[in-house]
């Protein structure tokens, strides 16, 4: 049984899948499994990988004929799992050579210790890194003032400041479990939604503030048509809870006001103006020149609106 189980979900991405599978493969640490869950790729995905599994036994494949999610593919890699530590990260990101040995070290040095994060390198679509980008990254989420070791305020960290990364995270399998791992049919937010679980199961963190993996940022995670989808999710995921604590309350409900208003101008955009107008009445709390702006576009006609909300997108107005 191996060690650590690492996961690579992927779906179409067969040109940036060897930079992951390689990644992996260069680990210093060299106890490991690697399961490819594929998303019902319609590219040469499944000849690559048979290429890799020829010269390298412990990668296993699994091959889904069609596309069943984001979650449910994770999922099924999950459940594949026998390492003791897991694992997941996309295609399209890369591990560092010793991201399996620093993050192992501390979970072998600790039982009580549920998962260990690490700080990340930006990288573009040629695998540049972008040191600017990278520090901007790691202030904008709270990560170059979280102190090494054991987290406190975990809930705060992973709900209010959203410093942790799923993919530049080791797991011990069996917390993961416990509190079962992705929530099946999700197909974003489904990250944070994992870490705010772990923390309300009172699950023991630790940050390792090192550039311990490569999170690329490129075009295809941009634009209106996977924006929609998004902030559905987001709504899901903010209306999965209500906090005790009035401060988490307080961030939950301002962000549900800020989704539903960004989610209804968005639908006004592409046409679905009864929606739309539904859901900045209920997030105009946020920001009532946005709503008031975007209610009174939603009575343009939709070849007009869809016009307007591209050059407001383009001068950088308030929409």
């Amino acid at each position: 049984m191996p060690k650590i189980s690492v996961c690579i979900p992927t779906c179409n991405r067969v040109k940036l899948l060897t930079a992951a599978i390689k990644s992996v493969l260069q680990q210093s640490y060299q106890d490991f499994e690697i399961i490819i869950c594929d998303d019902g790729s319609l590219d040469e995905t499944p000849i690559l990988v048979s290429q890799y599994q020829h010269q390298d036994k412990r990668i296993r494949y699994i091959r889904h004929s069609q596309n069943i999610g984001k979650s449910n593919n994770m999922r099924s890699g999950f459940e594949a799992a026998t390492g003791e530590y897991f694992i997941k990260f996309d295609d399209d990101d890369r591990l560092t050579p010793d991201f399996l040995s620093c993050t192992a070290a501390v979970l072998d040095r600790d039982a009580s210790i549920d998962f260990v994060s690490t700080d990340h390198w930006i990288i573009d679509i040629h695998n540049v890194r972008d040191e600017r980008k990278t520090q901007e990254n790691s202030r904008r989420w709270g990560r170059s003032s979280l102190p090494e070791g054991i987290i406190d305020n975990l809930l705060e960290v992973v709900f209010i400041k959203q410093s942790l990364q799923i993919g530049a995270t080791l797991f011990r399998r069996r917390s993961l479990e416990e509190v079962g791992f992705l929530r099946p049919n999700w197909q974003n937010c489904e990250d944070n939604d994992l870490f705010v679980r772990l923390a309300l199961a009172g699950k023991k963190g630790y940050y390792l503030p090192e550039l311990l993996m490569e999170y690329r940022v490129h075009a295809e995670q941009q634009g209106i048509n996977r924006a929609i989808p998004y902030l559905t999710d987001k709504l899901q995921y903010l209306n999965s809870y209500s906090f005790e604590s009035k401060k988490l309350e307080k961030v939950r409900r301002k962000r549900l006001a800020q989704t539903q208003l960004l989610l209804g101008l968005r639908l006004l955009e592409k046409g679905e103006t009864h929606k739309g107008r539904n859901l900045i009445l209920k997030g105009q709390s946020f920001s009532p020149i946005k709503a008031w702006t975007g209610l009174g576009l939603s009575l343009l006609p939709t070849g007009i609106r869809v016009k307007v909300f591209q050059l407001v997108r383009i001068q950088k107005y308030i929409l």
